[in-house]
């Protein structure tokens, strides 16, 4: 079964919709207690590596060649197919993040992956 995928903010308060929650970040979430944010999984391994994402934050315009790089290290994580496995088992999916840019973050770039590869 392919799954809906739906982005959300951590941020914003959970609904029901949201179905299966994952949050998507290595790092946690400034300013959120661990016991206030509803997830089911925290799939920490499938967010960008350390290096990329100092490397895209110092430079936001680098948002094409972040997602091609973003891809190429989706493609060799071993996590991934894990999680794949996993969001097969559900209806609805919601990844979250903690990025205050709605139009260039790396749950966008992973829900594209996502959808390609769980097609």
């Amino acid at each position: 079964m392919k799954p809906k995928i739906n982005i959300k903010r951590v941020y914003e308060d959970p609904a029901n919709a949201d179905g299966f929650r994952i949050l998507v970040d290595r790092l946690w979430p400034r300013g959120l207690n661990k016991g206030a944010v509803r997830m089911d999984l925290w799939a920490k391994d499938i967010a960008p590596s350390t290096r990329l994402r100092k490397w895209f934050h110092q430079d936001p315009g680098n948002w094409k060649k972040f997602r091609e790089h973003y891809w190429s290290e989706l493609d060799q994580s071993g996590p991934l197919a894990d999680l794949a496995k996993e969001m097969t088992k559900h209806k609805i999916i919601t990844l979250f993040y903690a990025a205050s840019d709605e139009e260039h973050n790396h749950a966008l770039v992973l829900r594209e992956y996502l959808e390609k590869k769980l097609s």
